[in-house]
This record gives structure tokens, sequence and C-alpha cells, in this order.
């Protein structure tokens, strides 16, 4: 007869407490004089083979050959009428169904609760990006970058000058778009060389944060690396990154709050009236998940603030008003995306009240 769940979790925990402290002891002990040889002998078959369901055991050792499983020899003592009555002879004659994998499990993200957001990893690795933001935005987002930057690095004096903190911006938002890209949940462009590119538009952001000639030699060569992406050809240049990924080194915060002045100054154009709202919803629709992009990836860990639950709380306020911003754009819902965007902008007062004093 088969036994339920908690009772053969029970016979497994009870017996591995009985093996005499041995790692992995799963058998539990014979009575006295029952313990059959076939019994042993199936056991050190079990061995032998890594494990009596050996195709779902976890672990196995380069070149495909099963982990060896220690686990108790059967004890020879009698055991005593109390002890007969709690435990059987053969823990693995009781248990019914595979071995499960334990350590499959251990390497699995958490599934997110309450929605795709909670529960979202630093890296963006379990976070379901894909909805906040769509291939086609993040791809448009790249090309649209190409003539601000083109504009910002034209020559030394107009860079210096303040061509630096547009290239700085520009750069900014395509390293945010190809840290979008690494992390998208779906296979989508560019995705194989995303992490490369977003470190190597991340380094050049953080460093047009000045105007030398250093820093647009380098703003030319990737302007230049930028437009061979467009035709097909990924950069070969490497940015060196001596640490673990973290979201805080993909852009500065000035750059980000640039963008979403930018993005909030269409946004409100697009609402100013029915007609004008019909006119620009692709343009609303773009900035919206630009909008909603940022603003999960300024709750991300290492930012400023992002330990803060008031700070968190508005930046997912702005997401998640950015999101049905987009949503009513879909629909074309004027009044629901007037709506929205007064709530993502009252988010925005907010945080900038709180955190700007």
């Amino acid at each position: 007869m088969q036994r339920s769940l908690p009772a053969c979790l029970a016979v497994a925990a009870c017996a591995a407490v009985m093996a005499c402290g041995v790692r992995g002891a799963v058998a539990a002990p014979p009575s006295s004089g029952r313990a059959s040889a076939a019994t042993a002998a199936s056991r050190d078959d079990d061995v032998q083979s890594g494990g009596r369901n050996a195709g779902t055991n976890p672990g196995t050792r380069a070149g495909g050959k099963a982990k060896e499983i220690r686990r108790a020899k059967p004890r020879t003592a009698a055991w005593d009428r109390a002890t007969l009555g709690v435990f059987r002879d053969d823990a693995f004659a009781e248990l019914a169904g595979p071995r499960p994998d334990f350590t499959a499990v251990a390497s699995q993200p958490a599934a997110a609760a309450g929605g795709p957001v909670a529960g979202a990893a630093a890296a963006g690795a379990s976070f379901r990006w894909s909805t906040l933001v769509s291939e086609e935005t993040l791809t448009d987002e790249i090309k649209d970058m190409k003539a601000q930057l083109a504009q910002a690095v034209a020559n030394p004096s107009a860079f210096k000058g303040g061509g630096y903190e547009k290239a700085r911006d520009g750069f900014s938002a395509v390293a945010v778009a190809f840290g979008v890209i690494a992390a998208y949940d779906q296979q989508i462009r560019w995705q194989k060389d995303a992490a490369a590119i977003r470190d190597l538009f991340a380094r050049v952001g953080f460093n047009c944060k000045v105007g030398t000639d250093q820093s647009f030699a380098e703003a030319k060569l990737r302007v230049a690396d930028l437009g061979e992406l467009l035709d097909g050809i990924p950069p070969t240049a490497r940015a060196d990154r001596d640490e673990d990924f973290r979201w805080s080194q993909v852009a500065a915060r000035p750059a980000l709050m640039s963008r979403l002045e930018a993005a909030d100054e269409r946004l409100g154009a697009a609402i100013s009236s029915a007609g004008g709202f019909e006119k620009s919803l692709e343009q609303l629709r773009h900035d919206a998940e630009i909008v909603a992009a940022i603003g999960e990836a300024i709750r991300q860990p290492d930012y400023e603030y992002h330990d803060d639950q008031s700070y968190l709380g508005h930046a997912a306020t702005m997401r998640d008003a950015a999101v049905r911003a987009r949503d009513a754009a879909k629909k074309k819902d004027y009044d629901a995306a007037r709506s929205a965007i007064g709530d993502l902008r009252k988010s925005c007062a907010s945080c900038h009240g709180d955190f700007r004093g």
C-alpha cells in the first residue's frame, strides 16, 4: 500500500535521523531478522546506479557518470518493539514516484506574486520586461538617438560648448535600452550582444559628463559604432568590467531625469486635446513605455534611495501609470490616457517633493 506524502516524508526523515549521522541517509532501520538479502542488494544496486531513479536524480559528474550517493548501511542489531512499530523495513519500498530534484527547484527564481513587477530581480532576469516595453519601442528608441548623438559630436567646439550633455543623455538612453534588451524575457533583436553593447554605451555616457578631448574622441567612436549596429554590424569594442552588473552603472540619474522630462513634454502635448491625442497615439505609446522601463530600472539595487520604501512607491506609481497610459493609447481612450498621465505627473511631483527637498 502506498503512503501519503506527509507519511512518506516522516518515514524518510526519521530514517535519516536513525542512520548514525551519515549524510544523505534515507533508508530506514529494519527489524531484526526481517531485513532480507534482496533489500540490501537493492540498496547496493541503487548506489552503483546513482539512485533508484537515475534518470531524475540530481547531479552527475563530468563525462556523464552518475554521482555516487552515500547512504546508511542497514542496522544489524535488533530493534525494540516500540521502534519496530514506527519504522518500515525499506523506505524505498514505501515511497512512491520519482525522487524530487531539490537542486533544480532551488536554482529557479521565485515566482512573482501580485503581478509581473513584484519580486523583480536586480538584473531583471526573472522580471517580465515585456509587460512594460515592446521590442519595437526599444528598437525605435535606439534608432531615434542616432540623430541627437550625431549632432552632439558634430565638431569639438559644439561638443565642449554643451553638446556633451546631449551626448550623455543620448548615450545613457541607448545604454538603458540595451540593458532592458539584455534582460528581456523573450528573444528579441540584438539580445545576444546586448550586455556588451550596454556596457560600452554606459561607459561613454558617464564619461560625457564633461566636455574634453578624450570624451569627444570616445563619443565619436561610439556614434560610429551605433551607425554600424543599425546597419547590422555589432561593435567589436568592449568595455572593461571588473565587477558584477548593476543597473546604477547603466545610466546616471541626471541623464534619466532628462529623458523623463522629454517624455513628459510629449505626453502632456498628446493629451492637450482630443484631436491631438488621435494624432499622437504612436508617440504617446512609445514615450509611455520608455517611462515605464525607466521607472522599473531606477528601483533596482545601488540606485540612490533604492532601499527607501517611499521612493520605491513613487517609482512604482510612475511605472504603473505609464503602463496605463500605454494601454489607453492602444484603446484610443482619451479620458483614460488623461487620467493615467495625470497620475504619472503627480507621482513625479511627489517624488521630487520628498527627495529633492
